[in-house]
């Protein structure tokens, strides 16, 4: 193929008047519409002197235009660079600097913003707003309804997502088209997805649960998606009556649950629930059982990888557990050194796979510490398997929270509070939370008769870093328990604090 991953999941429905987009307001967006619109949005692109191997950054609202801009890079040959649309300039800069991004992407809102921050890393800037106005669109009036899609490789670059690791600098994980091709067409027949689905799309589409897992599964099995701009509980499950799936984080079934208008009745129609990007807590998924009589699919994957496991389709679903191995997929479960542990032993795991990445981008000694020889990457995550072959996840060997679906790196919050006046050093953790998975806690110690000021701290978090990092609670402590070599012993700290957040 020329195009591999455009060829498969975007080429296949050239002509089509099936339904793709279902809108809120009514409205329905055909294969044939969208991907005459991907076509405008690659033309300009193509204008704008972007050739094959370049990165496009956005932070851009959800909406039907974002969604063909992705599609649009796909077809043009572009790295497609999503970002978080909660993060702050200070996170933004770093972001464009670093990959190269040729051209960013934002809302009008936000222009005169990023608009230094562009010019200073060199990059162009254009906007489009959710409502399907901006200056790509106004552009992209006069193109042509079609393009002459990019040859490129199965090995070539097709995204990067950003991800921070724990000394708080992000890193660009570099995903291939096969990387992202593979995964979907293994999803679509493990979960049995076919032309007959309508997928419930709340998730947002700057991270790979949204938009690499839901859209490419929808596309590849020639469904369609209602598409919601975000997830509101009350429009949920006004659209449940018809869908057939969704995929969600937990906080998405745990507001479903505590809305009494969730009924039996209301699920009725749909065949599969989904959940990743956190753990799910037990209470939930017998909750959501004894209501609805659908046992929710967990599964597991990570930024770099894609998917990795999941509970079967047809077969027990096992609660706590990511089920087996996706096909094409092996995990395994190391010691310390790298060697297999025995069955049901706890240890560090290992994936390997044509869904794993590439690589970090410009971290090649980075890449090299997380990617084996062999094509096994370490996924800082610690489980088991049982005797059956489940894998059970049962912590992390770094500090990553995950909150609500959102990857936290505790360093990042660390020296945000760590340069305020009055505190000597803090320690930022992850604790159990019924609604969001984990929810943040960071315990300060201040310096010697210093009486360090929350309510600033707070103020100077919420100015330098995105919602979803603020803690929910700051705790003054007057020293950190650490271990003989000196090293914070946060494994203390969340026994200690494990029950803060559920009071």
């Amino acid at each position: 193929m020329a195009n591999p991953l455009y060829d498969t999941l975007f080429g296949t429905h050239q002509g089509s008047d099936a339904d793709f987009l279902l809108l809120p307001d009514g409205g329905v967006l055909s294969y044939r519409d969208f991907l005459a619109m991907t076509a405008r949005f690659a033309h300009v692109f193509s204008n704008a002197g972007l050739v094959a191997g370049d990165r496009l950054a956005v932070q851009i609202d959800k909406s039907p235009e974002a969604l063909a801009v992705y599609a649009a890079c796909v077809q043009a040959g572009l790295v497609f660079l999503p970002l978080n649309t909660a993060y702050k300039e200070a996170e933004l800069a770093y972001f464009i600097e670093n990959s190269g991004a040729r051209l960013v992407l934002c809302p009008d809102a936000r222009a005169q913003t990023l608009a230094p921050i562009a010019a200073a890393c060199g990059a162009a800037l254009d906007t489009l707003n959710d409502d399907g106005t901006g200056g790509i669109v106004d552009k992209a009036q006069a193109q042509p309804d079609s393009f002459d899609t990019v040859a490129r490789s199965s090995d070539d670059l097709a995204a990067f997502l950003y991800t921070s690791g724990t000394t708080g600098r992000s890193k660009g994980a570099m995903l291939t088209q096969e990387n992202l091709l593979s995964n979907a067409q293994t999803l679509v027949e493990y979960w049995q997805f076919s032309d007959r689905d309508v997928l419930l799309h709340a998730l947002p589409i700057f991270h790979t649960h949204g938009l690499f897992v839901a859209t490419n599964v929808i596309l590849l099995a020639g469904g369609a998606m209602i598409f919601l701009p975000k997830f509101d509980v009350g429009q949920v499950v006004h659209e449940m009556a018809r869908a057939t799936s969704m995929m969600g984080v937990p906080t998405f079934y745990t507001r479903l649950l505590d809305t009494p208008e969730f009924t039996r009745e209301v699920a009725a129609h749909m065949r599969l629930f989904v959940s990743g990007s956190a753990p799910m807590l037990a209470e939930t998924h017998t909750a959501f059982f004894e209501r609805t009589g659908h046992r929710i699919l967990e599964r597991y994957g990570m930024t770099e990888t894609n998917m990795n496991t999941s509970n079967p389709y047809e077969g027990e679903r096992r609660v706590g557990s990511v089920g087996f191995p996706l096909p094409g997929v092996e995990v395994r479960i190391t010691d310390a050194d790298g060697a297999d542990v025995d069955q049901g032993t706890i240890g560090q795991i290992e994936v390997r796979g044509p869904n794993v990445f590439k690589g970090y981008w410009q971290m090649p000694e980075k890449t090299a510490a997380e990617l084996r020889d062999n094509g096994f990457f370490l996924t800082g995550d610690l489980g088991r398997i049982d005797e059956d072959g489940y894998i059970y996840i049962v912590g992390r060997d770094k500090d990553l929270i995950i909150s609500g679906g959102y990857n936290i790196y505790p360093k990042e919050i660390e020296m945000v509070i760590d340069d305020q006046p009055g505190v000597q050093e803090s320690a930022v953790i992850g604790v159990p939370h019924a609604d969001f998975g984990e929810g943040v806690v960071a315990i300060v110690v201040p310096k010697r008769g210093a009486s360090p000021d929350l309510d600033e701290i707070t103020r100077s978090i919420k100015s330098e870093l995105a919602r979803f990092k603020h803690p929910q609670k700051l705790i003054v402590l007057p020293e950190l328990p650490k271990n003989t070599m000196g090293k914070v012993q946060k494994n203390v700290l969340r026994e200690d604090y494990k029950d803060i957040l559920s009071v």
